[in-house]
């Protein structure tokens, strides 16, 4: 009986020293388990005499019982000192000031490419998507490029298998569109633009680079001539850079266009050639069945990285596709 005792006032005291829930079990095991000193004892009762072995288990038992309902008890209190602990350790103190978060904001270029399109959408223009992996008959064959013409030399473009080249204008989206007219999916007149990447086989430097985005626009109707489409890029160059802004067209060369001017601006400053742009040849539209005695067409095509460098005096083209933060956040949030 005093061994019993002994068990008992230890197991009270390991209990109440507990501060913890797994510490609780730890002496839980230690007295009640398989191993434990509970199960000591019954074991001992096979030793004793017979007549002292029912009063021996009874105490023992009563001994376990009594140790259950004190860690039980044990138990409740600890769970609960526990999830007090972890609620005070993640209480917010709602009345302090918030973390603040860096707004977001577009790309100078996506910035640049929305303006272009909300301008020429205005101007009865339909965007419409094309490919950067172009074949090699609408990139080149279908805008009147002669076949020795050195933009078809390798060392000019990027050729990704035969007949495959990354495009390097977005101009090939229209021989495209001219057979669409072919197979009854269009009707004349056309106002059509498209706006994208294009690839070109140069050295980077602050002017030039391999990657670069282009928006190419052109339009057919009966009596198109140079003066529709003056006064088209005379209105997209005043929607871009305001009222103030001054025109140029100087004669170029462009196999896809004849006659072919240069498209340059004046704001703030010197002259800016922002693309080319010229009538759509008789020989493109004849290719595809178009009357070019009732129909004629212009086309342009502009550079988009030059828009935001005249505006904002950008002088390196590289730094739009740097990703740098410092560069890139000083342009306003729109």
């Amino acid at each position: 009986m005093k061994s019993i005792q002994q068990i008992l006032a230890e197991a009270e005291q390991a209990i109440a020293q507990a501060t913890s829930t797994s510490e609780l079990q730890e002496v839980e095991t230690r007295y009640l388990g398989k191993k434990g000193a509970i199960s000591q004892l019954l074991r001992q009762v096979g030793s004793l005499p017979p007549e002292e072995r029912p009063a021996f288990g009874q105490q023992v038992n009563a001994a376990r019982e009594q140790l259950e309902q004190r860690f039980a008890e044990r138990r409740t209190e600890l769970e609960q000192a526990e999830i007090a602990r972890r609620i005070e350790a993640e209480r917010l103190d709602v009345t302090l000031p918030g973390t603040p978060l860096r707004p977001a904001r577009l790309h100078p270029l996506t910035l640049t490419m929305r303006r272009v399109k909300a301008a020429l959408t205005g101007l009865g223009f339909e965007f419409v998507d094309g490919y950067d992996l172009e074949e090699f008959r609408y990139n080149f064959g279908a805008l009147n490029y002669p076949e020795d013409h050195p933009a078809m030399d390798e060392q000019n473009s990027f050729h990704i298998a035969p007949g495959y080249l990354m495009r390097t204008q977005t101009t090939s989206i229209q021989g495209r569109i001219f057979e669409q007219l072919q197979r009854g999916e269009r009707q004349l007149p056309l106002r059509i633009a498209i706006i994208g990447r294009c690839y070109r086989y140069e050295n980077v430097d602050a002017t030039h680079s391999h990657t670069f985005h282009q928006v190419d626009a052109f339009m057919v109707d009966e009596g198109v001539s140079m003066a529709h489409l003056k006064g088209v890029l005379t209105q997209f160059a005043q929607l871009m850079f305001g009222s103030e802004v001054r025109v140029r067209f100087r004669p170029d060369f462009f196999p896809f266009v004849e006659p072919g001017v240069d498209f340059a601006i004046s704001w703030k400053g010197g002259w800016l050639e922002l693309g080319g742009a010229g009538l759509i040849h008789p020989n493109i539209l004849e290719r595809y069945g178009i009357d070019t005695e009732r129909y004629s067409g212009f086309a342009f095509g502009l550079g988009i990285e030059r828009i935001p460098m005249l505006q904002y005096g950008v002088d390196d083209l590289r730094l739009f596709l740097e990703n740098d933060l410092r560069f890139l956040e000083q342009f306003p949030i729109l």
